[in-house]
């Protein structure tokens, strides 16, 4: 834990927060030593003054002990909120930037849970490590030296007192501390199925598997209750054992305490003083146990947080990164790529090379590799043979931001961020104006609907594009694209949800614009029609290159191009 810990946490305020906290605790054994003087002194002998300025001074230290345990407080909060707030931005920082081999070595619900429950977890062991922990130990000897100087012989009583309390602290821990760790895996497998039915919800109202999706979810809610409830029952049940010993430490004390004053051999004060003393022992006692059957379940959330740090990048950084050509190209050289783990090669002896402005569309059955060929270019993956080459550059020359500058994709999956229209746009450029914007959006057919919009720009866009259908999702998302400055712009399948004529025309106004003719294009479709008048056409087939021409090449000599217009045709689908 201490190894997440340190370098975020501020030291000033945990500084700050022990000094205020060793402050509180000499107060707080202060205070029954003046109690044991007024009894002795002042009630006893019958001196009213004495009683008033020994009140006086008892109400000065209950002040400071306020004052002191106020200001620990808040600097232990502020220091455990920074911890959280510095583990949050961290995680958040290093998924960003995780290879697409890195985001399958997690599941997406359990990154949630570490970035949220976890941090959690830390930062209330350390706000109470900062409060209690330190303060416990400090208070146990300080307690037992005082309590020894009021009688010595008394002490002998936690002789029988502490062993007892280990005894019930030590068995809560063995049964409790497993359940904790478990309750963090549990909440894993809770958000995994809530998020499933959140993002799911069509596809499960449309099957109607809601009685499914409701009993699954109530086995895995179940599941983690009942955890929950034996964990904390375990953990109660010490509250009883502990009230129990520490009445019988009170009347053990009483009775001792009740002989020595009638041999007068001890005060009645000092006898009030010991009890106290007796308690701040056992509650020092008992906070050191509580924190330690608290601190495992935090261990195990800095161990998963610690998994996500420590996984070391697929991807090679570049320190020095070369420099990118202006002119725009993209060449694939002899490039071959197999998954991580996998037996088998993805994709097998790719080759092709492509100008300014010139299109070069990507065509192939479902799972022939379409997506896995380009993903290589922004190096979401990294080839295992073989060079791609962004403008005359080895990607693996370049450093992330340098890729990302120069190409700009659209996903299989049209993504829209809760915002607006403006906001979704500046995406692609952060200093995009409203004529560009409007230019970007014109290109991909999307300025007809957002101009009927009543705040065109600024209309609102829900979580994910919910209020947009399919069609004006991928507009956008294309519009997006276009809007960025780019050498290479990338298109992966991102027509399918738009009609032939929305196709048509979108295909002859990229041809039409002039920052397009000055960088390579590349598209990945399904249809015939979205393909065949690009440049050169890729055809794929099982990761292997079968096929690189025009779509009048292709269709007279390839056998696998041939096959997709005759089942187009077949199914009245040539466009």
């Amino acid at each position: 834990m201490f190894k997440i810990v340190r370098g975020r946490l501020n030291i000033w305020q945990v500084i700050g927060s022990i000094l205020f906290m060793i402050v509180q605790v000499i107060a707080s054994l202060y205070l029954p030593n003046i109690t044991s003087d007024i009894v002795n002194n002042g009630i006893a002998k019958g001196q009213t003054s004495y009683i008033i300025s020994a009140g006086m001074k008892m109400i000065f230290v209950s002040v400071l002990t306020v004052l002191a345990s106020v200001g620990n407080v808040f600097l232990a909060s502020q220091a455990s909120q920074g911890l959280g707030q510095k583990l949050r931005s961290d995680l958040f920082r290093k998924v960003l930037y995780f290879s697409h081999d890195e985001f399958d070595a997690f599941d997406t619900s359990s990154l949630t849970t570490r970035t949220t429950n976890d941090v959690m977890q830390i930062q209330n062991v350390i706000v109470m490590m900062l409060r209690m922990m330190i303060m416990a130990p400090i208070m146990l000897i300080g307690a037992s030296f005082m309590a020894y100087q009021k009688n010595g012989p008394m002490t002998k009583i936690f002789l029988i007192v502490i062993p007892a309390l280990i005894i019930v602290v030590g068995g809560v821990m063995y049964f409790a501390v497993p359940l904790f760790k478990a309750m963090q895996k549990k909440t894993d497998r809770l958000n995994l199925i809530f998020r499933e039915g959140l993002t799911g919800v069509r596809v499960i109202r449309a099957f109607r598997q809601d009685t499914f999706e409701q009993n699954r979810f109530k086995n895995a809610n179940d599941d983690y209750t009942n955890n929950a409830i034996k964990v904390y029952t375990i953990v109660a049940m010490m509250v009883p054992f502990v009230t129990l010993i520490m009445s019988g430490t009170n009347i053990g004390i009483t009775w001792l305490g009740a002989h020595y004053i009638a041999n007068q051999t001890m005060q009645v004060g000092n006898l009030i003083a010991f009890m106290t003393y007796a308690m701040q022992i056992l509650m020092s006692f008992m906070i050191l146990s509580l924190i330690f059957v608290l601190i495992p379940r935090a261990s195990a959330s800095a161990a998963r947080i610690q998994e996500v740090f420590a996984k070391e990048s697929q991807i090679d950084t570049v320190a020095k990164p070369a420099k990118v050509k202006e002119e725009a190209s993209l060449e694939f050289d002899d490039v071959n790529f197999r998954y991580l783990g996998a037996e088998k090669l993805a994709l097998t002896n790719i080759n092709f090379k492509m100008e300014k402005g010139q299109t070069l569309a990507i065509i192939g059955g479902t799972g022939s590799g379409k997506t896995t060929l380009i993903n290589l270019i922004p190096r979401f993956y990294d080839s295992e043979t073989g060079v791609v080459m962004i403008n005359g550059t080895d990607v693996k020359a370049l450093n992330t931001e340098d890729i990302n500058r120069q190409v700009s994709m659209v996903p299989q999956k049209a993504v829209l961020f809760k915002g607006t229209i403006r906001s979704n746009m500046l995406y692609g450029k952060d200093d995009a104006t409203d004529d560009e914007i409007w230019h970007a959006l014109e290109i991909a057919q999307a300025d007809g609907f957002v101009k009927d919009l009543e705040k065109q720009l600024d209309a609102p866009v829900e979580q994910g594009g919910d209020n947009f259908s399919g069609g004006q999702k991928q507009r956008l998302a294309i519009a997006r694209a276009l809007v960025k400055d780019a050498s290479i712009y990338v298109f992966d399948d991102s027509f399918s949800a738009l009609d032939f004529k929305t196709d048509l025309n979108l295909r002859t106004a990229l041809k039409a614009d002039e920052k397009i003719n000055n960088s390579v294009v590349v598209i990945v479709g399904q249809r015939i029609s979205t393909v065949a008048d690009a440049d050169e056409i890729l055809v794929i087939d099982d990761g292997d290159m079968v096929g690189l021409g025009t779509h009048e090449e292709l269709k007279e000599n390839n056998k696998t191009y041939q096959e997709i217009i005759e089942s187009q045709i077949r199914e009245g689908n040539n466009g």
